[in-house]
């Protein structure tokens, strides 16, 4: 029970820490593209508003403004103080958890992880859920036309999970046979030789400069984000587990 608290404890310093960096990294990067691909969202949805009024009016078109009546808009939070607060609380609940699964990791391998250690790790977290899946499905802003939810999670997972066991195999079977290394390479590979799921037509309504510059910058804040989670879970690892285990291993 004193190892999972301090586990635990390693782990929501890291996180916290971890959250409230990359907080104030997407207040600088991603949150304006976010606001001006709003911009060109709201006005798209505004112009096919006037023209679905303006259109002539038929049984089955009244038909549709009826049912559209039953389905109330969508919450959101609003600008200002409440978006910043969700926005804050998102990254530091994912910081938490991103830096309970390094840790687990670190646990489960059973080696002395200090802070150069854990950043490594967190480079090989952004590779596996950032790097490999956004080749195939790229951060996309407000208001872009994109495939089926379900048929992209389920790409997207499968392309986490063997992206994982590739990198477990080339960095850990220091032993194991050259197809071995094959086999991992293949697996890199496979997730985007089978296709991410694509939508049957592209649309955006935000220019494409501003979609490219999401995905720079989304990119670019999720590898700060995992530079600092790995860092400090590995950090806050050695302080709060290895350290003490050691000391009380001396005492014994």
């Amino acid at each position: 029970m004193d190892m999972f608290r301090r586990l635990f404890i390693a782990a929501a310093s890291a996180g916290l820490l971890s959250g409230l960096f990359v907080t104030l990294v997407h207040q600088v990067t991603t949150v304006p593209v976010i606001l001006a691909a709003e911009v060109y969202e709201k006005a798209a949805d505004a112009a096919a508003e006037q023209k679905a009024a303006t259109a002539p009016t038929t049984d089955n078109t009244m038909a549709g403004m009826d049912m559209s009546h039953d389905h109330g808009a969508e919450w959101e939070p609003q600008d200002g103080f409440q978006r910043t607060a969700f926005t804050v609380l998102a990254d530091l609940l994912t910081g938490i958890g991103f830096s309970l699964l390094l840790i687990a990791a670190y646990a489960v391998t059973g080696r002395t992880v200090g802070w150069r250690a854990g950043f490594y790790w967190g480079l090989a977290g952004f590779t596996v859920f950032i790097l490999a899946p956004g080749l195939g499905l790229p951060p996309e802003v407000p208001g872009t036309e994109a495939a089926p939810l379900t048929a992209r999670q389920i790409w997207w997972v499968a392309t986490a999970i063997v992206t994982a066991g590739a990198l477990g195999i080339l960095f850990y079977a220091h032993q194991a046979k050259p197809i071995w290394y094959a086999v991992a390479m293949a697996m890199l590979v496979a997730p985007h030789l089978i296709g991410a799921p694509q939508p049957a037509e592209y649309h955006s309504a935000a220019p494409e400069a501003l979609a490219h510059r999401f995905i720079v910058a989304t990119t670019v804040a999720a590898l700060l984000f995992w530079a600092a989670t790995g860092a400090l879970s590995g950090f806050f690892y050695e302080r709060f587990v290895v350290r003490p285990v050691a000391a009380a291993r001396n005492a014994a």
